[in-house]
């Protein structure tokens, strides 16, 4: 598949189901992952990979921390709570560490954003659906501590990755005003004559 392809097509799918990613699968998942931009080559990322009972574990920790969060939360928010991992057969938690250097912490996260991207987007080629999710659990010190982060590294989200059940969501128009040329774009016909003035 053509990059240009892969990013124009990649759509955003909650309905995920079996079968499942192989861990063959996932690897090159990661793999592509790990080729993100990376100031200073730091490496900056923790992947976490989730399956089988580890996501009824993440659920029942997510659970605790709503409780805790809220103690006010009703019956039916903590179920949905518990069940959200169970959304898909396989969550990869995408982590920004906080290592030792000059760089502003901001430049970690976004080089694991840039991983995450780079995830979805070989999950697409690989023909699996996939989602980032992020929510209060991803801020939440009692998850990150059970994912076996520090507290001063980030999650930055939840990946959930399966077989696409349902039909593919369709992408919103861009807003024109997405994109601001300077100095302003030329005319196509324009452009020709434009430097010879």
């Amino acid at each position: 598949m053509n990059v240009l392809d892969a990013i124009r097509n990649r759509r955003s799918v909650g309905k995920l189901a079996y079968p499942a990613p192989s861990d063959a699968d996932v690897q090159t998942m990661l793999d592509a992952a790990m080729f993100a931009p990376d100031h200073k080559e730091l490496r900056p990322w923790r992947f976490i990979v989730l399956r089988d009972d580890a996501l009824n574990e993440l659920g029942d920790v997510m659970a605790e921390a709503l409780i805790a969060r809220d103690p006010t939360v009703t019956a039916g928010q903590i179920t949905k709570e518990r069940t959200k991992p169970t959304r898909a057969p396989v969550i990869v938690a995408i982590a920004a560490t906080h290592v030792e250097t000059s760089l502003p912490f901001i430049e970690l996260i976004c080089s694991a954003a840039a991983a995450t991207q780079n995830l979805l987007l070989a999950a697409h080629e690989l023909g699996y659906g996939a989602m980032w999710r992020t929510g209060d659990s991803i801020y939440d010190e009692t998850v990150k501590h059970w994912l076996g982060l520090a507290p001063s590294d980030e999650l930055v989200g939840f990946v959930y990755i399966g077989t696409v059940a349902g039909d593919t969501p369709r992408r919103a128009p861009i807003p024109d005003d997405s994109v601001v040329w300077r100095p302003l774009q030329l005319d196509p016909a324009d452009q020709y004559t434009a430097g010879r003035e």
